[in-house]
């Protein structure tokens, strides 16, 4: 299983994680943020609550609650290193 070690966010909804493997990357999460209307997700469209993450487990959390499963970011990570 993979997990969040570090994680920082980064400007234009966009976080740098890196991962207990040992990989590291950026994730640009802008689709995410502005596609789900859920109002825990839609808080986060204000950049000052986007930018308000931790590392807390195994994966990143925002002050408001909301997560992303680790197999997600890992996922996106990937993605975009491959593209």
């Amino acid at each position: 299983m993979i997990w969040v070690t570090d994680a920082k966010a980064i400007p234009d909804y966009r976080l740098w994680v890196r991962f207990s493997d040992d990989t590291g990357g950026e994730i640009d999460l802008k689709d995410f943020i502005a596609s789900d209307s859920r109002p825990i997700v839609v808080a986060l469209r204000d950049q000052t609550a986007f930018a308000s993450i931790r590392v807390e487990m195994d994966t990143v959390v925002w002050t408001n609650g909301f997560d992303l499963a680790p197999e997600f970011l890992y996922a996106r990570a990937k993605a975009r290193a491959a593209a």
